[in-house]
């Protein structure tokens, strides 16, 4: 266990090693400081945003200086990580100031190293360009015309068998010149070559660290894993602090400030006042509530009584029917009569009490009492009032249960 976990430390040793060297020398971080960031060390944050300051300039194009100040470099990194589309809000809430933040700033470098492809961006853009040539010549060039004109005056005033002395001096120092001319243009050119030379060294280096980075990738990524899995930690932790710290706010606020001992006890009689009329309002509305389930229970049991009246009344009314049509049926045949009838109101036969008797008047006409045919009539008329009052509240059920089957047509009735 403990052999693995030291080969894990040198792969991922390697991996940030690779990774660093593949940056470009003026924004090449020491592998400690991604290793401090990885622990949110405080000492490593402003080699972070120096890093991402650096990196960010050379993507965009732009000219940079170590000179810049801090607070200018902080604001142009989140600026730049904002257009790119980086969207953490805990970046944004860093510091200006570069005191704390490293690990959110290996974050971001993490990044900006996986979406937007930065070491093959980078090392498209820093490729040194091997077309550079420079001219040297180191043939005789003729002299020019002032030159010309000078040599001309000194022969054409010198003696013909011989050549002034001062224009030989002239010659030597124009040769001496040249030639100093010539040693600094292979001096010059020679930095050149050595600056170049420097340049590509310094590339091939960067190109074998990307090929061992591209090998070593997936340990940096694993342990990027950790450090988001620690953070999630922590950041649960936080919340439970947080939480725990709302719930002690206020008395901490009394150690503190002179006033919050008065701003306390107000808001605590609030309080009291609040949960006192919370609960006087619990208790109205549950005897208000209690009040109106007791007349609701009232005016069912009324509606039932209502309802049972009514079946009661009906059930009277049939059973009145039905008696009147048995006593009909019980009672003794009356004599019918066919024709004209006397009604008269009282007999003077003691048998006419009798009315529809099996008596026969002396009279040529039948003699009727008046009494009994007004209440027979009368019987009469309360039996049918009966039927016809039944027989309308059968067709107005009828009418109901038929409109109930009519969806959208409303009925009114006359």
């Amino acid at each position: 266990m403990r052999r693995r976990q030291e080969r894990r430390d040198r792969a991922l040793s390697a991996a940030v090693g690779a990774l660093c060297r593949a940056l470009p020398p003026p924004a090449r971080p020491a592998p400690d400081t991604l290793r401090r960031a990885r622990f949110d060390r405080p000492q490593a944050t402003l080699d972070c945003w120096r890093l991402l300051y650096a990196l960010l300039k050379q993507i965009h194009g732009s000219k940079w200086t170590e000179s810049d100040a801090i607070d200018n470099q902080i604001r142009f990194v989140k600026s730049a990580l904002w257009y790119h589309g980086y969207d953490r809000p805990e970046l944004y809430q860093l510091p200006s100031d570069g005191s704390a933040g490293s690990r959110e700033l290996l974050l971001a470098f993490s990044w900006l190293l996986h979406r937007h492809s930065l070491l093959e961006q980078l090392l498209a853009r820093n490729r040194v360009k091997t077309g550079d040539e420079t001219s040297v010549c180191t043939c005789e060039d003729d002299l020019p015309s002032s030159q010309k004109g000078t040599a001309e005056i000194a022969l054409e005033y010198g003696p013909e068998d011989r050549v002034d002395v001062r224009y030989l001096q002239w010659l030597n120092g124009r040769l001496k010149f040249q030639w100093r001319s010539l040693h600094a243009q292979h001096q010059e050119q020679c930095k050149l070559l050595h600056k170049l030379l420097q340049l590509l060294e310094s590339e091939t280096m960067q190109l074998e660290a990307f090929l061992e980075w591209k090998q070593l990738e997936p340990v940096y990524w694993q342990w990027m894993e950790t450090v988001l899995d620690n953070m999630a930690e922590e950041g649960k932790k936080c919340e439970s602090r947080d939480a725990h710290v709302e719930k002690s706010r206020l008395p901490k606020a009394t150690l503190c400030c002179p006033w919050a001992d008065s701003l306390t006890g107000q808001i605590d009689r609030l309080s009291r006042d609040l949960m006192t009329f919370r609960d006087q309002l619990h208790k109205l509305v549950t005897r208000r509530k209690a009040a109106w389930c007791e007349k609701v229970k009232i005016r069912e049991e009324e509606l039932q009584k209502e309802g049972f009246s009514t079946a009661a009344k009906k059930i009277q009314e049939s059973a009145e029917l039905k008696l009147l049509d048995l006593t009909c049926l019980c009672a003794p045949t009356k004599n019918k009569m066919h024709g004209l009838c006397r009604l008269v109101f009282r007999s003077k036969h003691p048998a006419s009490k009798t009315g529809f008797s099996s008596s026969v008047s002396k009279e040529p006409v039948s003699a009727v009492s008046a009494t009994e045919v007004i209440r027979d009539l009368q019987m009469r008329e309360a039996s049918l009032e009966r039927e016809l009052k039944q027989l309308q509240e059968e067709c107005r059920q009828r009418l109901d249960e038929i409109a109930e089957g009519l969806d959208g047509v409303i009925c009114i009735s006359p």
